[in-house]
């Protein structure tokens, strides 16, 4: 069953508490940076906004006391021709700044997630080994949606709802300081609620972002694993494991949300308390003020006692919201900030015809070939000499795959590695492709370092067709044009027929046009390998490395392969990962490891001939895997 991680693995996709809160805040006011204008006019939008809000509750004391009392209705209907002014500004600045920052907060999301996936393109094979689909994919789904709602509403909501707060405050305090400390009084009741009930839902929340993650990750595993539930019938198994994460998620969910709904009616109900001991307190000083406090001056400040405890409640919940975000975003930068793919290397790939040194035409170069440019010009003939010298390797430095290897290939020979699972094959072929690096020893390339030759050229000059088939959504044409982007038509079709895949394709509804998705399922798995294959053909490199390319598929389709493999593999340096041993008896040299240890060197018949782990295995007295 596929695996997920363990309780110590990281949480994907769960909310913890931001590390460095103003760290990350910082990174964010980065990319916020690019729309300064934007974000000036959506400050001055919030404190107009803000102002109206407030102001518009004062104008109910002039109202009263001017208007209403005094019975002068032309006068009336102009202080309400104004007060309706007033408010149609506020909500005019309110949807401005909400619709301003929701275009900000969309093509900020655009950079972030762009950033995001271009740094994940520059990080090694290593990371990805370390972290699951499920936790990466969290990183686009999860934790930048959380971002994106912050900076959709909650930052201008905060902002918007602290400005209200304290004009709310300070109108109170013009109108009645005696009243505004009896609310005040209240409103210390009201803080000490929100700290209680805000921090328990604050970690029931993370709770259930955390089990989200859980969920959504164990989800995608089980998609992707479809295949291998249902041969193992681990159908009830992958059932459970989801019963327990979901259970997990709803009672956290249930809590979470348990709280979150307190909040409303425990501040609502004291926010009536205030209203009610505010309205008799205050009758009371109108009755008995002597006009200085009159009931104009009662209804605003009543209105404002309304007002007060919302921003309160919502400030709460915004924080709550930010914090979510602000350890979104942290996990987000955390991939940003891992150290990208190292690339020392300074010998670059060129056509001999695009070169512009003046030894090309001195050294007699065929103008179709490839050749290694060092940075002092110097053009070194792409051959295909691969050698290992000494070579030690272990993915972690205390445990070592390959103890000591040396080998090489010359241009042109097919070299075949043979031996159980975890031997060191694969292991092998991914060091020529520098996907990680050696502890100590060599590796050459055409009497090149590869630590002296650029990644890109490196890869460039390898073509790779690994066990696993990987298909892309788009047409048939396209996935095989993989290989080399910059192929023509009569390039894909001629790798096709070179690969002995020609013929299916065109049976199918539209040939080279057929539209594949789902990694081509429509498809048997030997069709799928034969594109894989055609796309290794179409790259054309003078390196192939066939990791078990034909392990998966069927003995007519190997045989149907085999001439086009043939005449793929004509001229190259070839290294072959084996599971059939049949496919390796015309290799140039078979060598036999074991524990990361070469144990037996030679061809087909040398190593019949020495009686040993291979004769072991090819006469099937030894099991390959």
């Amino acid at each position: 069953m596929p695996k997920h991680p363990g309780p110590g693995g990281p949480p994907r996709g769960g909310f913890a508490k931001p590390k460095n809160l103003r760290r990350t805040l910082g990174k964010l006011m980065k990319y916020l940076g690019r729309y300064k204008l934007a974000l000036c006019l959506v400050a001055v939008l919030l404190v107009v906004s803000s102002a109206c809000t407030v102001g518009g509750s004062y104008l109910i004391k002039p109202l009263i006391n001017d208007y209403i009392l005094p019975g002068d209705f032309p006068g009336l209907a102009r202080m309400l021709s104004i007060m309706a002014a007033v408010y149609i500004a506020g909500a005019a600045c309110s949807f401005g700044y909400a619709r301003i920052m929701v275009h900000i907060s969309q093509n900020t999301m655009a950079k972030i997630r762009a950033d995001l996936f271009d740094k994940m393109q520059s990080l090694p094979l290593k990371f990805f080994d370390v972290h699951t689909h499920g936790e990466l994919m969290s990183r686009y789904t999860n934790d930048i949606e959380t971002v994106s709602e912050a900076l959709n509403n909650s930052f201008g909501s905060l902002i918007s709802c602290s400005l209200n707060f304290v004009g709310t405050i300070l109108m109170m305090l013009v109108l009645s300081p005696p009243l505004t400390l009896i609310t005040f009084a209240v409103l210390a009741v009201m803080l000490l609620v929100v700290k209680q009930i805000g921090g328990r839902s604050r970690r029931f929340f993370a709770q259930q972002q955390k089990a989200l993650g859980e969920v959504n990750g164990y989800i995608e595993e089980m998609i992707e694993g479809q295949k291998v539930i249902k041969v193992f019938n681990h159908e009830s198994a992958a059932k459970e494991g989801f019963y327990v994460r979901n259970e997990a998620y709803r009672q956290a969910g249930t809590r979470a949300q348990i709280f979150a709904g307190v909040m409303m009616p425990a501040m609502g109900n004291l926010s009536y308390v205030n209203y009610a001991i505010t309205c008799c307190a205050g009758a009371m000083f109108a009755i008995h003020g002597g006009g200085s406090f009159q009931l104009g001056d009662l209804g605003a400040f009543l209105q404002y006692t309304r007002q007060v405890s919302q921003p309160i409640t919502q400030i709460s919940q915004q924080v709550n919201t930010i914090l979510s975000a602000v350890a979104g975003a942290e996990r987000i930068f955390e991939i940003m900030e891992t150290e990208p793919e190292q690339d020392t290397g300074k010998v670059e790939l060129v056509h001999v015809s695009e070169a512009r040194d003046g030894t090309i035409t001195e050294a007699g170069y065929d103008t179709g070939a490839w050749a290694w440019k060092k940075p002092d010009g110097a053009l070194i003939p792409l051959r295909g000499d691969v050698r290992f010298d000494h070579v030690v390797f272990g993915y972690n430095p205390e445990h070592v795959i390959l103890k000591d290897v040396s080998l090489f290939a010359k241009p042109g020979q097919k070299i075949a590695f043979v031996g159980s699972t975890g031997a060191g094959k694969t292991t092998i072929t991914s060091l020529i492709n520098r996907f990680y690096e050696i502890q100590s020893g060599a590796i050459t390339y055409d009497g090149i370092d590869v630590q002296e030759i650029s990644k890109d050229s490196l890869r460039r000059s390898l073509g790779v067709v690994l066990q696993d088939t990987h298909l892309f959504t788009g047409t048939v044409a396209d996935n095989i044009r993989y290989g080399r982007l910059d192929a023509t038509d009569e390039e894909v079709e001629a790798a096709a027929r070179l690969a002995g895949a020609d013929a299916f394709i065109r049976h199918l509804p539209q040939g080279y046009q057929t539209v594949l998705s789902g990694d081509g399922g429509s498809l048997s798995q030997g069709e799928r390998q034969l594109l894989n294959i055609a796309r290794a053909a179409c790259a054309n490199p003078p390196v192939l490395i066939l990791d078990e390319a034909t392990s998966s598929i069927d003995t007519r389709t190997e045989k149907l392969i085999e001439r086009g493999m043939d005449r793929l593999m004509a001229g190259r340096t070839v290294f072959v990962i084996a599971h059939r041993l049949s496919t390796v008896r015309n290799a140039k040299a078979i060598l036999v490891l074991e524990q990361g240890e070469i144990i037996e060197r030679g061809d087909h018949e040398d190593l019949l001939g020495q009686k040993g782990r291979y004769y072991q295995l090819y006469t099937g007295q030894a099991e390959l895997a």
